[in-house]
């Protein structure tokens, strides 16, 4: 498990996956996530643009980041 932690109040989706590592670009993320194979909080979330906060966790490709203040 990865652990983000916030700068600011959110993190876009697509800007967590880029800065766990766990794609290579702003449009893979906008790829995988449009493909439906990332989750937030257990649900399938098809907006990259998604704001996540303190508590979020993320699963994609069997990682799993959490989003911590």
């Amino acid at each position: 498990m990865q652990e983000i932690k916030l700068k600011d109040e959110y993190i876009k989706l697509g800007q967590a996956l880029k800065a766990a590592n766990l794609v290579e670009s702003g449009v893979m993320a906008k790829m995988v996530i449009k493909d439906g194979l990332v989750k937030v909080n257990s649900r399938v979330e098809t907006q990259r643009g998604k704001k996540l906060v303190d508590g979020d966790v993320v699963s994609f490709d069997g990682e799993t980041i959490i989003i911590i203040k």
